[in-house]
């Protein structure tokens, strides 16, 4: 298993790249909780972040997926495609995030974590 780190605190664009070179090269996987306002990156899967914020206390519902290409900047640097965000419970039936509150509250995190990505 790759690294993941679940990030509570703002982060330079530079460790963000370092996880991308760990993994995908010039991206790197991710997950959101919404509520907390936390974001997992790395591993190999969505699903590999997924589960560390579940392993810290988030909740399913509140956890959705993207990606991040750290060699970009704003909204080219933010992808909302994941397996994990196929939930038809909760109104997604396809990878990509429809819902745009969803993908604000996700861009907002991002944004306060990763400040750099939006300079």
């Amino acid at each position: 298993m790759r690294l993941i780190k679940i990030i509570k605190k703002p982060v330079s664009l530079k460790e963000v790249r370092e996880i991308a070179k760990e993994t995908h090269g010039d991206m790197v996987k991710g997950a959101a909780d919404v509520e907390r306002n936390i974001i997992a990156l790395g591993g190999e899967w969505h699903i590999d972040a997924n589960n560390e914020l579940l392993a810290d206390g988030s909740q399913q519902n509140n956890i959705w997926g993207f990606n991040i290409y750290p060699y970009e900047k704003k909204d080219f640097a933010l992808e909302y495609i994941s397996l994990i965000n196929i939930r038809p419970s909760q109104g997604s039936r396809e990878m990509e995030i429809k819902d745009e509150k969803i993908r604000e509250q996700i861009k907002s995190i991002i944004k306060q974590l990763i400040p750099e990505l939006y300079d």
